[in-house]
């Protein structure tokens, strides 16, 4: 079967996110990018083209005239990838589904939750559509180990659950002079700022991971460095429905921190830890003392016959390939006419959850708990 014909939607020169997507969508060589609205200046569009190697006459300059006009082809494009700022994620999504597209979108699914919403609804009007999120995370071949661990119950009873997402790449005012520290700290652009950045990842790795959803939550959000808009750093306590207690804390102004992602979740048989810096590890802790390293690509783990890891174990797999997996699961469901709930790509529940998170930590920061519902209007 020939591959799957990708449009983008954002991405242009100087993006980070974008060639991301594009590499990660073509590694295992069953999507192509073949058009894209990668630039909202018409005299951008030719460059654009060339650094992502498409025909000049598919490079659009506005992601409806790309719509519009790949419908149309025999040879058009069969799904959208939006990897716009937060606040075109909405109108971009709802366009493309309209016109008859899916779409892979990168998170979060909307720049406020009352879009989210929306586009949860029109979703449910379209149940013959594919539309998944990029939590670049739940793609990881030991992050779904880790999920396969907890489901099954081989720690036993989830008692706690510590998710961190350290960075320090904003610690000083960086919006002043880097593109992408601009847009993520503008409120018009971003929605909500270092909570809705990293924290929502961190948010929906507890969840993918713990297989417990979060029933209420206790949150300190802030705005450390002056003069800047939005919060920049977060710390929440999460209880869970199954009665476990959780810590999250997000940070982009931690000094000398990298993308230092951690997961730690402790069982009443035992206990695991994944570090994205070291993602080809997890570390495991059972009651009677002892302790496992798993490694990805070895033959004995459960998700070694899923196909998400490419190389033998001990050849590090990382970033792309995750992105990559989510990709390749999206695919599989398109080809095959399944949902995408029958894949683990994240999809609009998990966005509405997101965003539901994102608004109620930041408006109820320093209010002591309150109840999280969680897309439950």
């Amino acid at each position: 079967m020939g591959r799957l014909r990708m449009a983008m939607v954002g991405g242009g020169p100087g993006a980070f996110i974008g060639p991301v997507h594009r590499r990660a969508a073509e590694l295992d060589a069953a999507i192509e990018l073949v058009a894209g609205a990668f630039t909202s200046d018409p005299k951008r569009a030719p460059d654009a083209a060339a650094f992502y190697g498409v025909d000049p006459a598919r490079s659009y300059a506005a992601f409806q005239d790309m719509l519009d006009a790949e419908k149309k082809r025999p040879d058009g494009a069969e799904f959208v990838c939006i990897v716009t700022p937060n606040h075109l994620h909405w109108p971009v999504a709802k366009a493309a589904l309209e016109a008859g597209f899916d779409v892979m979108s990168d998170k979060p699914a909307t720049a406020t939750a009352e879009e989210a919403h929306a586009l949860q609804r029109l979703l449910a009007g379209m149940p013959k559509r594919l539309y998944g999120l990029t939590y670049t995370y739940t793609g990881y071949p030991l992050v779904r180990e880790a999920r396969t661990l907890c489901i099954s119950g081989a720690l036993g009873v989830i008692r706690k659950v510590v998710v961190e997402y350290s960075q320090g790449w904003l610690s000083t005012r960086a919006e002043l002079e880097n593109k992408q520290a601009a847009w993520r700290t503008d409120p018009a652009r971003a929605g909500a700022g270092c909570t809705g950045d990293i924290g929502v990842h961190a948010f929906n790795l507890a969840e993918f991971v713990a297989g417990e959803r979060v029933s209420s939550l206790c949150a300190d959000v802030s705005t450390v460095v002056d003069g800047r808009a939005l919060d920049d750093d977060c710390n929440v306590l999460i209880r869970f429905a199954n009665g476990a207690r959780g810590v999250l804390h997000a940070s982009q102004i931690a000094l000398g921190e990298r993308n230092n992602l951690n997961l730690r979740i402790y069982g009443d048989e035992g206990a695991l830890a994944w570090r994205q810096e070291t993602p080809n590890e997890l570390a495991l802790t059972w009651a009677d003392g002892r302790g496992e390293t798993r490694h990805a690509g070895a033959g004995h783990l459960k998700t070694s016959g899923e196909g998400y890891t490419r190389l033998p174990t001990g050849h590090p797999e990382g970033y792309f390939e995750a992105f990559a997996n989510l990709y390749r699961d999206f695919a599989c469901a398109r080809r095959e006419g399944r949902t995408i709930e029958t894949t683990l790509v994240p999809g609009i529940a998990e966005g509405v959850r997101g965003m539901e998170f994102v608004e109620l930590a930041v408006t109820q920061s320093r209010k002591g708990w309150v109840e999280f519902r969680g897309g439950k209007q």
